[in-house]
């Protein structure tokens, strides 16, 4: 490399990070961040974790009952997520001869899923179905098929040609094609995508009861109303510590999958 390139490299470099400052101030200066106020806020946030213990016990049975609540919304809506996007995925790709207007309305259908949080969906979905777990298994499998048809789009987009080529050479038929040399390819990223999204699910299943939508949230969301810290306590433990063993989980059967 040139002095020359070097030097306009450290020019790019160094507009990219001055561009990179500004946006951050700008940013900071419209949300009117007060440092003095963010540090008298650490001092409560204190206070309040040391009055969540030690936790409340007595609510060990009742957090146990509704994480695994969340656990079965977030299987049930990762699994009808999965299935959904299974079509949606190949026809969502550019490179397996599907028409051009087709594959472009299915990635604005996958982007315009994906514009709407899973808790707008879930405060939609309580309207529509009340409080319960149905909403939050119907406003994670929505929210899911847009970051998995997404996903599974690309990676479709991205097969070896060569076992397509080699299949068709030998007069194998489209179904051949798709059975033999495609769904090989894919399934595994398919499953693996499907377990991370789980993982994410999670999350975001103990965050949708705090609208209604059935689980541990629920729990949450009564015992901060009251300040019963103690439950608070109780309850974001038992998160915790089923986040963790399942993350554990999905991350080694994803690494046997792969």
């Amino acid at each position: 490399m040139s002095s020359r390139d070097r030097t306009l490299r450290r020019i790019r470099i160094s507009g990219n990070l001055i561009v990179i400052v500004a946006v951050v101030i700008w940013s900071a200066r419209g949300m009117d961040v007060d440092l003095e106020r963010i540090g008298r806020g650490v001092g409560t946030i204190g206070r309040i974790i040391g009055a969540m213990f030690p936790p409340d016990w007595n609510y060990l049975g009742r957090s146990v009952a509704a994480m695994i609540e969340s656990i079965q919304i977030a299987i049930i809506g990762t699994t009808v997520a999965a299935l959904l996007t299974l079509p949606i995925s190949f026809l969502a790709a550019k490179n397996l001869g599907t028409p051009d207007p087709v594959v472009w309305a299915f990635k604005q259908l996958l982007n315009g899923i994906r514009a709407f949080p899973e808790l707008v969906l879930g405060i939609f979905f309580v309207a529509s179905y009340g409080p319960g777990a149905l909403a939050g298994v119907m406003a994670i499998g929505l929210n899911s098929v847009g970051m998995l048809g997404k996903l599974n789009a690309e990676i479709v987009e991205n097969i070896d040609r060569g076992p397509i080529e080699a299949l068709e050479a030998t007069g194998g038929n489209q179904a051949e094609v798709f059975l033999y040399a495609i769904l090989p390819q894919v399934v595994p990223e398919f499953v693996a995508t499907a377990l991370y999204r789980f993982e994410l699910n999670l999350r975001n299943a103990t965050v949708l009861g705090l609208v209604g939508a059935g689980g541990i949230g629920v729990i949450l969301l009564q015992a901060l109303q009251f300040r019963r810290w103690p439950i608070v306590g109780m309850a974001l433990l038992t998160v915790v510590i089923a986040v963790t063993v399942i993350d554990y989980t999905s991350s080694y059967v994803r690494k046997r999958i792969n």
